[in-house]
Order: C-alpha cells, then sequence, then structure tokens
C-alpha cells in the first residue's frame, strides 16, 4: 500500500482537494491519501469545499490537522504544495513540490482552476507510479 501525504500551509484547501481527487482516481487497494499543514486553519475553505462539490467531489469529513515529521515519515510520499522550508524533509521519503497559487481568498473562478490543476497533477503522479483505479 503506497501512502501519499498532501502537505500546504493551513491544510484547508491544496492538499484537501489533492486527496479528494486521489481518492476518487487512485486504486484503493494499492494506495491512499493523508493531508496535514504547517499551520492548520480551524476548518477547511469554504470556496474550496464548493469548487470541488461542484465536481461530485465531498470534503465535508475533512479536517486541517498538523503536519509533524512523524506523520511525514509514515508516508511513501509527500507532496509539498506551498509550505518551501516548514514543510519536513524526510529521509527515505520520496518527496515533490507542486507551485499552487493558496486558494484561499481568490474568486472562485481562480479556485477552479487550481482545483483542476490539482486533478491534472493527481491523474499524472497515478498514471506515473501505476496506481490508478
Amino acid at each position: 500500500m503506497t501512502t501519499v501525504l498532501f502537505a500546504c500551509t493551513h491544510n484547508a484547501g491544496r492538499s484537501q482537494m489533492a486527496a479528494a481527487w486521489f481518492g476518487a482516481l487512485a486504486d484503493p487497494a494499492k494506495a491512499r491519501a493523508e493531508t496535514a499543514g504547517t499551520s492548520p486553519d480551524n476548518d477547511k475553505h469554504a470556496v474550496d469545499a464548493d469548487a470541488m462539490r461542484e465536481v461530485g467531489l465531498d470534503l465535508s469529513a475533512a479536517k486541517p490537522k498538523l503536519l509533524t515529521e512523524a506523520a511525514a515519515a509514515g508516508a511513501d510520499w509527500l507532496m509539498t504544495m506551498g509550505c518551501d522550508e516548514a514543510c519536513p524533509v524526510v529521509p527515505g521519503v520520496k518527496r515533490e513540490d507542486w507551485a499552487l497559487d493558496d486558494p484561499a481568498r481568490l474568486p472562485v473562478e481562480r479556485v477552479r482552476a487550481i482545483r483542476d490543476d490539482i486533478k491534472q497533477r493527481v491523474e499524472g503522479f497515478l498514471d506515473r507510479e501505476g496506481l490508478r483505479r
């Protein structure tokens, strides 16, 4: 089982969207996703949840949580999104950085573009690693 940890600053937008796409597109017998943030918010960003709902994905159960070195060490992959040097580098954990704008306080049109970009990145990763449904 491959574990992918999606991490961003607030764990309230980008990483939650990535994990939702991952859950919808990955083979659940081969891979699973976790999320965390270096400075987690109290809740998800509403506009991000609305944008995901538009494509049939529900973020209502997702709750922001703190990114710890222990959590990162339990993953096979750490996908970072804007947390820069605050995201840990963990020996043995493969890391990829996805340069994505923070959707917080952006207009819904821009959030949709970020959502779609995340989907493409998740699809590319799953295809490359042979983890797609």
